[in-house]
């Protein structure tokens, strides 16, 4: 599975500090620790405390790219933060994200062209958040439609099904794990999916063992990446067994350190 790490966003306190106080050192550190975990990929987030998110997007790509050439997922509800940070990028780019809107989807299919960078599509529009499968489908197949209009390559294409807290929205957790199989049929060849994996634990008191059994489930249910921790020990070995019993990695007694090795 391809895994993006999470930490690098304005969010969290330490990364919020380095980005008002542009301190690469931090920024690095971070990256650097979650590739050492497993990380294929570094989300990119300048989070609420920035003021000039243009700027500090630029800011931290160059500083990332100083010590890593691991692909970038660039990361903004913003199309012109998203294009500021494209304007610097050496590294492999996931552009995340776009959702269902005609606006937003005329304005990154383009730049993910320009730019041959991969796309992440949110099922989201709008009318809100998804309420069921088919509303996920329906969303996910308007997605694919603009993109393969566009010629933009459906293979480079991430489908989220959006992940809601399990504590506010239990119901519809089978639905999401359902809508991720069946995105495989959209088209062929079908988009692969992806998921920000602690969305599915937000308020709960045991966050790590219910991000631990959804993402096994999800990868069961032939989940492609997800957007996690990665320095969670716990939920790496489960991304990896669960991978193995699906036969994605041949066994050996130290198939954890090896797969982290490969």
């Amino acid at each position: 599975m391809f895994i993006v790490g999470e930490l690098i966003n304005g969010m969290y306190q330490d990364i919020g500090r380095a980005i008002r106080e542009k301190n690469k050192k931090v920024i690095q550190d971070k990256a650097l620790q979650q590739i050492k975990a497993g990380a294929d990929a570094l989300d990119v987030n300048c989070g609420p405390v920035s003021k000039d998110q243009s700027s500090d997007i630029q800011w931290l790509v160059e500083s990332i790219q100083e010590v890593t050439d691991k692909p970038l997922a660039l990361d903004s509800s913003k199309p012109a933060v998203i294009e500021s940070g494209l304007k610097v990028i050496k590294n492999k780019t996931i552009i995340n994200s776009t959702t269902a809107d005609l606006e937003k989807l005329e304005k990154l299919i383009p730049l993910a062209k320009q730019y041959n960078a991969e796309l992440i599509g949110l099922t989201i529009s709008t009318k809100g958040i998804p309420q069921n499968k088919d509303q996920r489908l329906e969303l996910a197949a308007t997605i694919v439609a603009s993109c393969s209009d566009a010629g933009f390559p459906i293979e480079n294409l991430y489908i989220d099904p959006i992940v809601l807290p399990v504590n506010v929205a239990q119901a519809q957790i089978k639905d999401i794990l359902d809508s991720i199989t069946e995105f495989k049929i959209i088209s062929d060849p079908a988009p692969k999916s992806i998921v920000g994996l602690s969305n599915i634990s937000q308020g709960t008191c045991v966050r790590n063992l219910v991000n631990r059994i959804f993402l096994t489930m999800a990868v069961g249910c032939g989940l492609d990446a997800a957007i996690l921790d990665p320095l969670d020990n716990d939920l790496m070995d489960a991304a990896i067994t669960a991978e193995l019993i699906l036969n994605k990695h041949i066994y050996c007694d130290s198939f954890l350190d090896a797969y982290r090795k490969k």
